[in-house]
């Protein structure tokens, strides 16, 4: 099973129905269980027949074997503070890019320890933290009939961890895995995706990555 903690929100309620629709069973996590239940309940009307739940991020975290962090980036730290031990031993997939806008323009914040991706590794040093999919577009994600494309970077210090999710993104039909190294190299995914937002915003388009050439 697969865990999506602050899976209300576009991000992860989209890679949720992503990877539903791939025939995976999934549980979105909030703080709120019941706002939990109700999301889940809406994106099993869009995947009849798929097993979608919702439940407190404690109780997601607990039964799910992979968990994505998806929360906001400022929700991170107190969240991983509380799951230490139900994040033991897991394999954690950071989507996070920290960021802050000022009037309408998106810019990449500043993490003490390089990235949001490298904290959550600090916060859970029993966990295998890999940092992917943090360019995709919520919005596209949410569209079941809309076919995904481009690349996404993976970073991870265990190499095990990451080539477990470079396979994951392939479930999602047209998105190529690419090694982006280490955990250290997080950092430059993240700031990209203040950068594709911009450039979204100035063309009104939902642009992400391609990298050519590998």
């Amino acid at each position: 099973m697969l865990a999506f903690l602050g899976g209300t929100g576009p991000e992860g309620r989209g890679l949720a129905l992503r990877y539903a629709l791939a025939g995976e069973a999934v549980v979105i996590g909030s703080r709120d269980g019941e706002r939990a239940a109700n999301s889940a309940l809406e994106l099993s009307q869009t995947v009849p027949g798929a097993s979608i739940s919702g439940a407190g991020n404690l109780a997601a975290a607990e039964q799910a074997e992979v968990v994505f962090i998806t929360v906001p980036y400022e929700a991170q730290r107190p969240l991983l503070e509380s799951l230490g031990d139900a994040l033991a031993d897991k394999l954690v997939i950071n989507v996070i890019a920290p960021l802050a806008f000022e009037k309408g323009r998106a810019r990449a914040i500043r993490v003490e320890e390089g990235s949001a991706a490298e904290e959550a590794q600090a916060l859970l040093p029993r966990s295998r933290v890999v940092g992917a999919f943090q360019n995709l577009s919520a919005v596209e994600l949410l569209d079941p009939g809309h076919v995904m494309q481009g690349d996404v970077v993976v970073c991870g210090g265990d190499k095990e961890a990451k080539e477990r999710v470079m396979g994951m993104v392939g479930v999602i039909k047209e998105l190529r895995a690419v090694d982006g190294g280490g955990l250290e190299n997080a950092r430059y995914v993240e700031e990209l995706t203040a950068l594709l937002l911009n450039i979204n915003r100035i063309y009104k388009a939902h642009a992400t990555i391609r990298i050519v050439g590998v």
